[in-house]
């Protein structure tokens, strides 16, 4: 990794914007760069679906628009992000190897014509790819405006994380072979006596995606840990070449909010730090995909986006890449933010006045040394002419424009970020609880999601972790879906319950590394630390619940999820009222580790409320839509309403934040 610090050289939030100024007339590149310094932005990020006019054919280079948008935007003071441009192979490439495009689920060879429309298993496309990373990295490498580098461009987009074709085929047979040795151990794996699944030969081994039916999870979980290995094997070697021809630059990559199709910790290792593009208007669709809260919440955030869904994901990313002994952690960027409508969702509202300001403000709070405005102009060509920019179709300002120049970042200082609770989050358990999620509405994102929003209700900061990290630092630590389990992972845990107290939801430990359940049951070699094993999971219609009671007859509903535990030392805090479980334990305690068998949002929070207090973390009780969120010595409130809100004696007027003075809520 680069010895630079990851991040912006100002001791403040650092702004900067999306340009493509091959979209537009040459002779406006150097009035817009004015502009942009002008605006206060630090930086410009350039060159990122540029491939087709950096090499218009085979082996013939064009570097002489790109030399001038360098310099134009040198002139005029910023500093310059530049991009591989691999995102967006161009036609003759593929004319000339037709073999580099991607195959879907369906058998269908993907088209040229849109973007990402490639293999990650291509030996053809690799070469390719390593061919004009070395070339724009040996042309701008070393140039004094070019601070860092942006790989590709949102790995995965268009469902094209996992290729179907011949040539992932074959490379997922040796990734295979590699694994396991022999077949009969991937039998034993794969528990293939199911079914007469058994086979007798690497080449007898389909991809996942034409069965009958359901595909055997184990089979899937390994086809899908193989792809996520292409993705970061081809991101390795662009940054490779980058740190060999631009020495000193960062290198990032922008991620997507919630996906999940490949382990971005995996992806991440190399990086500087990550970055992911921010659209809080757009993501907000995961409410509804997850079922999760009521339908008006949709409606009450559609100009703003819900303040958890967008903080999620800077937690996610902030702790996305873990620090070389000695270093501190590193910050994100925010690579696109979103300054006014998306052209992508269902529905495209405008956002509410002062919505860029709070998004801004936001990702400052959650860690983020820098946001980046998608885009500079609204396009007036392509696919994205629906797409707002700062500046409109005509080159009129729009409200987001506005918004960025009443900002003052010199008031957004860099400071570390400091949370006392812990969430774990991981892939491989997302990969097996979304292939099976059994039940309507609930999957590994909704359960996870729910014990973030329910910390952050509570005034919480929340660092969102790989489960196998260091987690010495934190008072409380939190599980809410850490569905795969292994030896090693949970001596971790249970050495982490020694200065920690630690919080697991449904499904823990309900799976092994090679996708079976354990032997022994739910929570195999967690058992121990938990002090109990699985009774009865009741998976439910929507419209069903389930009561759940504590002491002095509080009652709780649950919805979609119901387990319940034989206790084998651990107390029970709360029983189920009614139904089939009547009687048994929902919710239980071993020593510091308590865990929570029914899904209910009023129940975790309730939970949560107790054991942060037992671990003397602060709460606070915040009215729906604002949130608390602490960097450094500073606090920042914030509001994502459209009324006023009145809290602790403070008014905060719609869409608006306000940062506290350091002794508040410290």
């Amino acid at each position: 990794m680069s010895s630079l610090p990851p991040s912006n050289s100002l001791p403040f939030l650092s702004l900067g914007v999306c340009d493509y100024p091959e979209h537009v007339p040459q002779p406006l590149w150097a009035g817009y760069a004015r502009d942009q310094k002008a605006l206060g932005l630090e930086f410009v990020r350039l060159a990122e679906f540029a491939w087709s006019r950096m090499e218009p054919r085979p082996g013939e280079y064009d570097w002489a628009w790109l030399d001038e948008a360098v310099e134009t935007s040198a002139a005029a003071g910023l500093k310059v992000v530049l991009c591989t441009p691999t995102a967006a192979p161009p036609a003759w490439l593929v004319e000339a190897h037709p073999e580099i495009l991607p195959v879907g689920r369906d058998g269908q060879v993907k088209s040229f014509g849109s973007r990402r429309h490639y293999d990650f298993s291509s030996a053809v496309y690799r070469e390719h790819s390593r061919r004009i990373t070395r070339a724009v990295a040996e042309r701008y490498g070393r140039h004094p405006a070019v601070v860092g580098w942006q790989t590709d461009n949102e790995f995965g987009w268009g469902d094209t994380a996992q290729s179907f074709s011949p040539a992932a085929h074959a490379a997922f047979h040796a990734w295979l072979e590699r694994r396991y040795g022999t077949v009969d151990a991937l039998n034993d794996a794969w528990g293939n006596v199911f079914w007469s699944m058994d086979y007798s030969g690497w080449a007898q081994v389909p991809l996942p995606h034409h069965a009958v039916s359901e595909i055997n999870p184990a089979h899937a979980l390994d086809f899908l840990r193989f792809s996520s290995g292409e993705v970061a094997a081809f991101q390795a070697e662009q940054v490779a070449l980058l740190r060999e021809h631009s020495p000193g630059r960062f290198v990032t990559h922008n991620y997507m909010g919630f996906f999940s199709a490949y382990d971005h910790y995996e992806v991440s290792r190399g990086l500087d730090f990550a970055s992911w593009d921010s659209y809080p208007t757009g993501t907000l669709q995961a409410i509804h995909e997850w079922k999760l809260l009521a339908p008006h919440f949709a409606l009450d955030y559609a100009r703003t986006g819900h303040p958890d869904i967008t903080a999620f994901n800077h937690d996610l990313y902030r702790g996305m890449v873990t620090p070389g002994a000695g270093q501190a952690t590193p910050g994100f960027w925010v690579m696109e933010q979103q300054c006014g409508q998306v052209n992508w969702a269902p529905a495209n509202p405008l956002p509410a006045p002062g919505a860029v300001a709070l998004w801004t403000e936001q990702a400052w709070a959650h860690g983020a040394d820098a946001v980046s405005y998608f885009r500079w102009r609204a396009a007036t060509v392509g696919q994205e002419v629906l797409h707002s920019g700062l500046l409109r179709h005509s080159g009129r300002p729009d409200q987001g424009h506005r918004e960025v120049a009443a900002l003052r970042p010199q008031a957004l200082p860099l400071a570390p970020t400091r949370a006392r609770v812990a969430l774990l989050h991981d892939y491989e358990s997302l990969w097996l609880y979304n292939l099976q999620p059994h039940s309507e509405g609930l999957n590994y994102w909704a359960q996870t999601f729910t014990y973030y929003r329910a910390l952050r209700a509570l005034g919480v900061d929340v660092d969102i972790l790989h489960p196998d990290r260091d987690l010495s630092g934190y008072a409380v630590v939190v599980a809410p879906a850490l569905t795969l389990m292994t030896p090693e992972r949970a001596a971790h845990l249970t050495a982490s319950a020694g200065h920690s107290r630690l919080v697991f939801g449904p499904r823990t430990a309900f799976r092994t590394a090679a996708g079976g359940t354990p032997e022994t049951g739910q929570f195999g070699d967690l058992a121990g630390l938990i002090g109990a094993e699985l009774s009865r999971y009741d998976s439910l219609y929507a419209g069903m619940t389930q009561d759940v009671e504590g002491e002095g007859g509080a009652r709780h509903s649950a919805h979609a999820w119901a387990e319940s535990y034989d206790l084998a030392g651990a107390e029970a805090l709360w029983h189920y009222r009614g139904g089939p479980l009547d009687g048994e334990a929902a919710v239980i305690r071993h020593g510091a580790v308590t865990t929570v068998g029914a899904h209910s949002e009023s129940l975790v929070r309730s939970v949560l409320r107790g054991v942060l207090r037992e671990a003397g973390v602060e709460t606070a009780e915040l009215p729906e839509g604002v949130r608390l969120t602490r960097r450094g010595p500073h606090t920042l409130l914030q509001n994502w309403t459209d009324e006023s809100v009145h809290w602790q004696g403070r008014t905060l007027t719609p869409y608006s934040s306000a940062l506290l003075p350091q002794e508040v809520m410290a």
